[in-house]
């Protein structure tokens, strides 16, 4: 019997930690990303650090999508449509390497996350699924 891809889709939401980019993340993240991109060019960079609230009044996000980015909460940008990638523009801009900022997503500090990935990273044990508790 073939799967429902809506079910298929919520079965990647049980995985501890990580958020799945799928086509509905992309599109509610769609000018989270986009500004995220614009960061590319230095003149946007200086803008942005000119006045980060005032450089987001010309982007379509949501509220709650500029107060993540404000806020520096990657994980809740995740929830909201951003894309890791994308997002890492902000990283940079900021002066932080990606493993810096992604060590903000976790419940480590950055010595602590960069000694776990040296280590082979995550173990599997606990962190396959949320329901199952596996």
């Amino acid at each position: 019997m073939k799967q429902d891809i809506h079910e298929y889709l919520a079965e990647l939401e049980d995985i501890p930690g990580t958020r799945v980019f799928t086509a509905a993340r992309a599109r509610r993240g769609y000018w989270l990303n986009q500004f995220a991109m614009s960061l590319m060019k230095p003149e946007n960079r200086e803008r942005w650090k000119a006045g980060e609230r005032q450089y987001l009044e010309d982007w379509p996000m949501t509220a709650e999508q500029k107060e993540a980015i404000l806020a520096r909460d990657y994980n809740r940008c995740l929830d909201l449509g951003g894309n890791v990638y994308f997002l890492a523009k902000v990283f940079s801009t900021d002066g932080l390497s990606f493993a810096e900022a992604v060590s903000t997503m976790t419940d480590m500090s950055f010595p602590e996350y960069r000694d776990m990935m040296l280590q082979g990273g995550r173990p599997p044990e606990g962190n396959r699924s949320i329901k199952g508790g596996y």
